[in-house]
């Protein structure tokens, strides 16, 4: 019998009001959550707060619109900054949707009945990372006494900041204190490094984009949508083929702006030989952004390469699941390194105070953390290559790529937890998925391990269309990709549970 105790529908992941995933236990319930099915829907309580308003923001917002006179029959988005309520209305661009402040609290308000703008504003917010913080959202309710307390967690009593910096320099060691710029979410390091370094090569006429491999759908969104046309936008399906890379440097020439990487690859976990990416970068003029989210930039050693790196906070520094965060890391020797920096830090949204408290009292944990995991990760694998009703298995360590990770590792066992796999009979995605007890939902990295059925959670437009499906397959990805990530529990439990679910009838 599994150790693991079965998680109901919607329940937390952690048991924390400020949580980042949340359980969905059943494929019916995944693709409930796709479909905003309200039988499915009506049970969460959180979820990844780039997706899900949080209860506390959907409280501080209702009572924003039952008291404001001006909010009547609205719906209201708050955003993390006035900045941010600016430049959601600039993107809105539609008479109906309007400004709104209240004290500190700001936002975008549109008629209710307007699902069209609701549905740009929600996009627009989740791709760049520009919700309101629960944390925030929570103080906002605790000095309308619409709540008594706060919730109670362990918090960094001195300076979140240089706490933060002070670790993130080990990962880091080229950065200085001014190189390492903190943000609210990976994605909004992503948007403000992307939108710094575009406006920056536009100025010099770089306008094209090069998407390299297959990328964290918000990163492909805001390579897609914010280019300065659609021509501008090139992906290059095989991290691998330098050649055809180079060919494609050679063909645009002196308008490319930029290379987006991911190191390695999300969810096929494949890194390129980034030396070789970084020269070839740095000859035709272009701007390298590396993502190194999947493994931890306290697994690899990626900043010498890039011009910046740009990271996600919440995946494995972040342990405990319980906030969001991120980090764009300015390459200090790279030619633009001065300009690129002024400009993130001026477009990068404020971390929340509270937020960086809690990320400075749990950031020590990470060597720590990141040891137990790397142990139980190698094992896990070893499970998975060799059970008969698996397919294909995908890790840091993969003989195509691992000579380019390897490179980058800071150690030998510096694997980070990522695991993705498929199963070899078709159609067995969801008896697997229903029987397996293991925690299931979004976001990775964590102490606690998570599974998920990534392509249906990340991309539910393209596993449910003929189209979609043609475009997941042009890019060598299987609909039913598994995307697991292993946690500090006893690895013979994890595996315990994988082989009890694999047993198909």
């Amino acid at each position: 019998m599994s150790a693991f105790t079965p998680l109901p529908l919607g329940q937390a992941i952690p048991p924390s009001a400020h949580a980042v995933s949340c359980s969905l236990p059943t494929m019916h319930s995944v693709r409930g959550y796709e479909e905003k099915n309200p039988e499915v829907v009506r049970h969460l309580t959180v979820g990844y707060p780039r997706f899900v308003v949080h209860p506390f923001a959907k409280q501080l917002a209702a009572h924003l619109v039952a008291t404001a006179p001006a909010l009547a029959g609205r719906t209201l988005w708050l955003t993390s900054s006035a900045a941010m309520a600016d430049a959601l209305l600039a993107h809105l661009a539609a008479p109906a949707a309007q400004r709104f402040t209240a004290g500190s609290a700001h936002g975008v308000s549109h008629p209710a009945a307007d699902t069209t703008l609701a549905s740009l504003a929600k996009t627009f917010l989740q791709n760049i990372g520009g919700f309101l913080s629960s944390r925030e959202a929570e103080d906002h309710l605790l000095r309308l006494g619409l709540l008594a307390a706060p919730y109670a967690e362990k918090s960094f009593a001195g300076d979140a900041a240089a706490e933060v910096r002070r670790h993130l320099r080990h990962a880091l060691p080229l950065a200085t204190d001014a190189d390492l710029i903190l943000a609210p979410s990976g994605m909004n390091a992503i948007w403000a490094a992307f939108r710094a370094a575009a406006d920056l090569q536009a100025a010099r006429g770089r306008t094209v984009w090069l998407q390299l491999g297959w990328l964290y759908l918000d990163t492909i969104a805001i390579l897609k949508k914010f280019t300065a046309a659609p021509i501008d936008y090139v992906y290059l399906r095989d991290v691998f083929d330098l050649a055809a890379i180079e060919r494609i440097f050679l063909a645009h020439g002196s308008r490319i702006a930029g290379l987006v990487a991911e190191v390695p690859t999300n969810p096929l976990i494949q890194t390129p030989d980034l030396p070789a990416l970084a020269a070839l970068c740095r000859r035709h003029g272009a701007l390298l952004l590396v993502d190194p989210s999947i493994s931890s930039v306290f697994n690899l050693d990626v900043l010498p390469h890039a011009d910046v790196v740009v990271s996600s906070l919440t995946k494995y520094t972040g342990s405990d699941g319980d906030l969001t965060a991120g980090v764009a890391a300015i390459n200090p020797t790279a030619p633009d390194a001065a300009e690129l920096r002024r400009r993130i830090t001026t477009a990068v949204e404020p971390v929340y105070p509270r937020d960086l408290a809690r990320l400075a009292a749990q950031i020590a944990d990470t060597a720590a953390v990141l040891t137990r995991i790397h142990a139980s990760t190698a094992r896990v694998v070893a499970f998975l290559q060799s059970h008969p009703a698996i397919g294909e298995v995908y890790w840091a360590h993969t003989s195509a790529s691992r000579a380019n990770y390897d490179r980058l590792a800071r150690g030998a066992d510096a694997t980070g937890g990522m695991i993705t796999f498929t199963l070899k009979k078709l159609g067995a995605l969801e008896n697997f998925y229903d029987r397996l007890n293991l925690p299931k939902g979004p976001s990775f990295g964590m102490k606690t391990t998570l599974i998920c059925p990534f392509m249906y959670l990340a991309h539910y437009d393209l596993v449910t269309t003929p189209a979609g499906l043609a475009e997941l397959a042009a890019s060598k990805l299987d609909p039913d990709l598994l995307r697991l990530c292993v946690g500090i529990e006893p690895v013979e439990d994890i595996v315990a549970s994988l082989s009890e679910a694999l047993i198909l009838p």
